[in-house]
C-alpha cells in the first residue's frame, strides 16, 4: 500500500500535468518548466531567473493560496465604515463621475514562499486579477529559524533575526518571538506571516500605518531582506536557519 506522502506526490504531479495540458509557456523559463529540467521553484530563486508568466508558480505551487489586503472602506448609512479589500475612487469628468478599483493580493503556500502586487482597474473583478497575476510574479523565498534570546529550540517557527522593511511613510519592523506566541502583530501582517509560514513573531510599526498599501509593501520590503543575507555554516546552526 502506497504511504500518505506518496499519495500527496502523485496528486501533485496529476496536478501538474492537468496544468500542463491547458497552459502554453512562451518563455523559455515556462519550456523547461514544463518539460521537466526545473521540478522546483526553488531553483529558479537560487539562480535569480525571472519569473515573467504567473502561471509557471501555478505550475510548481498547486496548493498556492491567495487572500487581499483590507485596504479599502465601504460607504453608506447602513455599511459605512466597514474595511473592504478594494478601494473605491472616482474621478469627475465632462462625460461623469469614472470609478477607478485598486486592491492588494498576498499569495503563499505556508512554506516560505510568499508574493505581494497591486492592481488596478475600473472594474473590482480586474483589479483583484491583476493583482493576484503581480504578485505571482514578485514571489521571493524567505528563510525561516528562531532568532529569539528568549527560545532555544533552534526551529524555523519564526524568522532568524530581526529585519526592517520601509515604503512610502511606513517603517516595520520584525522582531523574532519565542515559540508559542504567535502572530502578536497588526491583522493585516498576520496575513502575509500566515501565507509565509511564519508562526511565531512580534513587530513595531511607525509612519501613517493607515496607508493599508504602503504597509503591505513595507512587510514585503521586510521578509525581503532574509534572503538578502549569506550564513555561514556555524552561524545558520546557531539561528536554526533553513
Amino acid at each position: 500500500m502506497e504511504s500518505e506522502p506518496e499519495k500527496e506526490i502523485e496528486a501533485v504531479e496529476e496536478t501538474k500535468k492537468e496544468s500542463s495540458k491547458t497552459y502554453n509557456f512562451r518563455t523559455e523559463l515556462g519550456r523547461k518548466v514544463l518539460s521537466g529540467e526545473i521540478k522546483d521553484i526553488d531553483e529558479i530563486f537560487s539562480k535569480n531567473l525571472p519569473i515573467l508568466e504567473e502561471g509557471i508558480v501555478d505550475y510548481l505551487i498547486p496548493d498556492l493560496k491567495t487572500e487581499f489586503l483590507y485596504i479599502g472602506q465601504s460607504k453608506g448609512k447602513l455599511g459605512g465604515g466597514k474595511r473592504r479589500i478594494v478601494k473605491n475612487t472616482q474621478k469627475v469628468t465632462a462625460e461623469g463621475k469614472t470609478q477607478h478599483f485598486s486592491a492588494v493580493a498576498v499569495v503563499g503556500d505556508g512554506r516560505g514562499h510568499i508574493g505581494v502586487g497591486k492592481g488596478s482597474g475600473l472594474e473590482s473583478v480586474i483589479a483583484k486579477e491583476k493583482a493576484a497575476k503581480k504578485a505571482k510574479l514578485n514571489m521571493i523565498k524567505i528563510k525561516f529559524g528562531c532568532g529569539s534570546w528568549e527560545c532555544t529550540c533552534h526551529g524555523t517557527h519564526s524568522i532568524p533575526f530581526k529585519v526592517r522593511g520601509k515604503s512610502g511613510s511606513v517603517r516595520v519592523e520584525l522582531i523574532p518571538a519565542p515559540k508559542g506566541i504567535g502572530l502578536c502583530v497588526a491583522d493585516d501582517i498576520k496575513i502575509i506571516m500566515r501565507l509565509a509560514g511564519v508562526k511565531d513573531v512580534w513587530s513595531k510599526v511607525e509612519g501613517k500605518a493607515g496607508t493599508r498599501i504602503n504597509l503591505g509593501y513595507a512587510v514585503f520590503d521586510a521578509l525581503h531582506s532574509l534572503s538578502l543575507f549569506r550564513y555561514s555554516k556555524s552561524v545558520a546552526e546557531n539561528l536554526g536557519v533553513k
